[in-house]
């Protein structure tokens, strides 16, 4: 990341008539990242792309791009291409057509114009589909034809809605891949909003994670895997064993429960990963009430004093049957320690 306020938005307030979606936004994103904006339904991460690529106007803040304020810039002038979740093609033109649409509109005709869309199509291996319509393209090809058609432009940044969410398991693996190129080869700066962690985790420079309207982490993948600051997060990334702390003492709905070892004083909980949590012995006890086999592993749900705890073991370690009684630990070293609950 070579230029830490290439795209800024500033104490940036977004609204939908009386109702705030987005409030006080700071945010910072270098030139040539690849940054995911991650949250549930409502967290404010695709009000925040819109208002990036101008089609909402702030309720209040600043908006600055390449060292440009852009906040009441419209949307076709401010160098800021959007990839729409339903692609948005137009089905009657051909790939070659669809791609060159806005080149055209700006101008451009003759060889410049083969030269721009020709290279676009060989960027994204779309090359030798340049006759074909749309509806003779698969969802990925489509994918990439609307990724084309936004990269000819040129942009400053690229936003994409929801890129991948229409994709079956296959192609969304393979459109990660593609993306993930096509950035790095053309070095521009590229925004994705996901409400898929898996997708983010995977593709991301970096990670902000929305809740409220507002940010709640902001990370490498690594730092919002491993190390979530809080309980909202650490849920979001797949700690399914969360729990507050109150005077060093797990807090649980029958009461306060002692681990087997000292917790960190400054947290405000503790999470831990299904496979973080040691079956077969420890202090205490559960209740197999469910059981999935999960290739490689298989997944426990344990009914416990302390509440429902998800556990995760080796497959090869055998079956335990449904309704027997398993021991198990939370050790402290595995778990992520929370500095923000609730």
């Amino acid at each position: 990341m070579s230029d830490p306020a290439y795209l800024t938005l500033e104490r940036l307030t977004l609204a939908y008539g009386d109702t705030v979606a987005v409030k006080g936004l700071d945010l910072s994103i270098g030139r040539g990242e690849l940054v995911a904006l991650l949250g549930p339904s409502g967290c404010g991460k695709t009000t925040t792309m819109r208002a990036i690529a101008g089609l909402l106007a702030p309720t209040s803040g600043k908006i600055s791009l390449d060292g440009a304020d852009i906040t009441r810039v419209s949307a076709n002038k401010r160098s800021v291409g959007l990839v729409f979740q339903s692609y948005a093609l137009f089905p009657h033109l051909t790939v070659y057509e669809n791609v060159a649409f806005g080149l055209r509109l700006k101008g451009m005709r003759g060889g410049d114009l083969d030269a721009r869309v020709g290279a676009g199509l060989r960027s994204v291996g779309l090359a030798n589909l340049s006759g074909r319509k749309p509806g003779e393209l698969s969802g990925g090809q489509q994918q990439r034809v609307a990724l084309a058609r936004s990269m000819v432009m040129e942009p400053k940044v690229l936003l994409l809605d929801e890129p991948l969410s229409n994709l079956d398991a296959r192609l969304r693996l393979e459109m990660r891949t593609e993306l993930q190129r096509v950035q790095k080869e053309t070095g521009v700066t590229m925004i994705f909003v996901t409400h898929d962690q898996v997708e983010a985790l995977a593709l991301a420079d970096r990670i902000i994670v929305m809740l409220n309207g507002g940010i709640e982490q902001i990370g490498t993948p690594e730092d919002i895997y491993n190390r979530p600051i809080s309980a909202f997060v650490a849920d979001f990334v797949g700690f399914e064993n969360v729990f507050a702390l109150e005077g060093g003492k797990l807090k649980t709905t029958n009461g306060p429960v002692t681990l087997s070892e000292p917790t960190p004083s400054d947290t405000a909980g503790l999470a831990w990963r299904p496979r973080a949590v040691t079956l077969g012995s420890g202090p205490f006890q559960g209740t197999v009430r469910g059981t999935s086999f999960a290739g490689n592993t298989r997944e426990y749900l344990l009914d416990t004093a302390l509440g429902p705890i998800k556990a995760e073991v080796d497959a090869a370690l055998g079956a335990h049957a449904m309704g027997s009684t398993l021991l198990f630990d939370l050790p402290v070293a595995s778990a992520a320690p929370l500095k923000r609950f609730g």
